[in-house]
């Protein structure tokens, strides 16, 4: 298998989300590898001068319908965050300490669901050790690993690197040099991995 997609993301970002619940369906059906880079999404906005659609009133309430119509044709639960924006720097350090180990996607999968199926408000820290403690993970050592100084920078250095890459928003993919921004682009991307 040496096709591969790298997925940009953030778990702050409802597009994410979806893409997230779409994604692995596409790489399997053209025999790709994900490639998981965990980001940071105010870091890029803030390096871009982007900002959430969601700030942009009449943006922001056709983003939420369109989020709304996309899940409904995906057949996935959502639910938009009252909490919204979270705050998501110790969520993707978590996503950075845990991309190589065997816990990255059962981390992933219950981040997602928590912000976007759940409501949960992650900028809580008692709130993200429940979900955690829940989902089975020793909420002891989440807290070490989300401190842990080579997972900070390699978050920031994954960020940076993004941003090097002409990334100013989640998600984003890249088969090769070839970039794709938004979940609504999930077609190109199934188109360029069958390339």
């Amino acid at each position: 298998m040496n096709k591969t997609v790298e997925f940009f993301f953030d778990f702050g970002s409802p597009a994410s989300y979806l893409a997230w619940t779409q994604l692995p369906r596409i790489a399997k059906a053209q025999c790709a590898q994900i490639i998981w880079r965990p980001m940071l999404l105010g870091g890029v906005f803030k390096a871009t001068g982007n900002q959430s659609p969601v700030l942009i009133p009449s943006k922001g309430r056709w983003m939420l319908q369109d989020l709304a119509r996309f899940a409904a044709r995906y057949d996935v639960p959502m639910q938009f965050n009252p909490h919204f924006p979270i705050n998501t720097l110790t969520l993707m350090r978590g996503a950075a300490g845990y991309e190589n180990s065997e816990h990255f996607a059962r981390y992933v999968q219950v981040m997602f669901e928590a912000l976007w199926t759940q409501q949960k408000n992650l900028s809580k820290p008692e709130v993200v050790a429940q979900v955690l403690s829940a989902a089975g993970f020793d909420t002891a050592e989440f807290e070490q690993l989300v401190n842990d100084e080579a997972v900070k920078e390699h978050l920031k250095a994954t960020t940076e690197e993004a941003i090097k890459r002409g990334v100013f928003g989640a998600p984003t993919f890249f088969i090769g040099t070839e970039m794709h921004f938004g979940q609504d682009r999930l077609d190109f991307v199934a188109d360029a991995l069958a390339r």
